[in-house]
């Protein structure tokens, strides 16, 4: 009986830590098909205000932090004259690249990023 008892309870303990062991598994928000269609997407009214809720306004790419620099007075120009993007190879586009790498969590949603790629694909306009 003891026995039984001491099979019964390893075999229960057993079940409970295996059950424990859970991976969460994140799949990355991925944008949609780059070779879609591009949507017109304005710098200074979408772009603008997208880098400073998800990228300036908690500290990465301001002035003295990690490049580009994208604060409303010089992000355009830090874009397109910095080489952070490619015109004829949009989805090539540093930038994207940046967007869509190891740093998820602190980067803009799918639809968001889609909005930057659809502005390089449109020849990244200051309008």
């Amino acid at each position: 009986m003891k026995r039984i008892l001491l099979y019964f309870g390893l075999v229960l303990a057993l079940g409970i830590g295996v059950s424990g062991c859970y991976k969460d598994i994140i799949k990355p928000d991925l944008p949609k098909d780059p070779n879609a269609p591009p949507q017109q997407v304005s710098f200074a009214n979408e772009l603008k205000p997208l880098f400073a809720a998800s990228c300036t306004d908690v500290g990465c790419h301001v002035s003295g932090a990690h490049k580009p620099y994208l604060t409303a007075d010089v992000s355009y120009n830090e874009i397109v004259n910095g080489g952070f993007i490619n015109l004829q190879l949009p989805t090539q586009s540093i930038l994207i690249k940046l967007l869509n790498g190891d740093m998820q969590q602190y980067m803009p949603s799918a639809d968001n990023r889609q909005k930057v790629l659809d502005w390089i694909r449109n020849g990244a306009p200051n309008n």
